[in-house]
C-alpha cells in the first residue's frame, strides 16, 4: 500500500492516530500487563511450584520480569531512537526464548501447566510484541534510522531524555502498580520455593542422620553389655 493510499483511508478518523496509540501504550497496553502477570503468579501458587520446580523455575520467573522490565522503564524515560528500539527488539527476542525455558522447566518437574495458564502464557508473550509493534508505528523515522544503521544521526546509539517527560504522577502510578503485581506476587513466591526447598534439605538430613544414630547407639548397646561385668560373669 503506497503513502498517499494510507493517507487516504486515515483521512477520516476523527482522531490523531498517534495521540490515540500513546494514550492506549500508557494507559492500555502498559496497566493491562500486571492483570496476567498476577493471574500468572496465581495458577503457580495453586499448583504448588514449590513441590515441585521450585526455586529453579521461580527464578526464570523473575529473569522474565527483569527482561520486560528493563525495555519498559528505559522507554518511559528516554525518546525512542536506534539504540532504545535494538534494546527492545533484542529483550522481546530472549523474553520468548527464556519462556521457552519457563514451560519446559515447569513440565519436566511434573507441575500441571492447566490451559487457563496456557492462555494467560500467550498474553504475556504477545503483549510485548504488540506493545512494539505500535511505538515502531509511532517512530518510523527511528525505525529506518535503525535500519540504516544510524547513519547521519549523533544520537542515535546513545540514551536521550524525553523532551516531554511523562508527568511524576504516571510514573509513580506505574511504579506503584510494579511493586504490588510483579515485586511483591512474584518475591512471595521466590520466598516460599527457598522456605519448602530448606525444608526439603532438612528433612533428607534428618533422615540419613537417623539410621546412623541409630547404628550408633546399637553398638553402644552391645558394647556395655559385652563388657558389663555381670554380663561377663554369666557368661563364663
Amino acid at each position: 500500500m503506497r503513502q498517499d493510499q494510507a493517507a487516504g483511508i486515515a483521512r477520516g478518523t476523527t482522531v490523531d492516530v498517534g495521540d490515540a496509540t500513546t494514550r492506549f501504550l500508557l494507559y492500555g497496553l502498559l496497566p493491562g500487563w500486571f492483570l496476567p502477570g498476577v493471574a500468572d503468579w496465581a495458577m503457580h501458587r495453586r499448583t504448588r511450584i514449590e513441590d515441585t520446580a521450585g526455586t529453579k523455575e521461580s527464578l526464570i520467573h523473575s529473569l522474565m520480569m527483569a527482561e520486560v522490565g528493563l525495555p519498559i522503564a528505559l522507554t518511559l524515560r528516554y525518546e525512542v531512537n536506534p539504540l532504545l528500539l535494538s534494546v527492545q527488539l533484542g529483550a522481546a527476542a530472549v523474553h520468548e526464548a527464556t519462556a521457552l525455558w519457563d514451560v519446559r522447566t515447569a513440565v519436566g518437574s511434573d507441575r500441571e501447566v492447566k490451559p487457563v495458564e496456557q492462555h494467560i502464557h500467550s498474553f504475556l508473550e504477545s503483549l510485548p510484541f504488540g506493545g512494539l509493534a505500535s511505538l515502531m508505528c509511532l517512530h518510523a523515522d527511528q525505525v529506518r534510522s535503525l535500519l540504516r544503521g544510524g547513519r547521519g544521526d549523533p544520537d542515535a546509539w546513545r540514551l536521550v531524555p524525553r523532551r516531554r517527560p511523562l508527568s511524576p504522577g504516571y510514573l509513580a502510578g506505574i511504579g506503584l502498580a510494579i511493586g504490588v503485581c510483579v515485586l511483591l506476587p512474584y518475591g512471595e513466591e521466590l520466598v516460599r520455593c527457598g522456605q519448602a526447598e530448606r525444608a526439603r534439605k532438612r528433612r533428607a538430613r534428618e533422615r540419613g542422620a537417623a539410621p546412623r544414630k541409630m547404628k550408633g547407639s546399637g553398638e553402644s548397646c552391645v558394647s556395655r553389655f559385652w563388657w558389663h561385668p555381670r554380663a561377663s560373669s554369666r557368661s563364663s
